[in-house]
């Protein structure tokens, strides 16, 4: 993964593009001002679009069953697990298994 921000073209995208593509999945994910716990789930969906974007749909595998535990996607067939925190701007962790 470290490739992602070795690759300057596509860490300004993230630049511009992530706070974004972040505040419209909490805005999507807001009642009455406060914000869901389903805002995780949105999110992940955009950092694993990121990865299908930087190391093709092949590399990465969202089939991913519901029961299997810190698994969100594998990419090249490692597991790996995404975490985001609610706050003040956005934070954005991706471990692997």
């Amino acid at each position: 993964m470290i490739k992602i921000f070795e690759d300057a073209k596509l860490v300004e995208k993230i630049k511009t593009r992530l706070p974004y593509l972040f505040q419209l999945a909490e805005l999507e994910s807001s009642r009455a001002g406060k914000i869901g716990m389903e805002v995780g789930s949105a999110r992940e969906k955009i950092i694993i679009a990121l990865l299908i974007y930087k190391f093709g749909e092949a590399n990465v595998e969202t089939e991913i069953p519901i029961t299997e535990h810190e698994v969100d996607v594998k990419l090249f067939e490692e597991p790996v697990s995404v975490k985001t925190i609610i706050g003040k701007g956005f934070k954005t962790l991706v471990t692997k298994r």
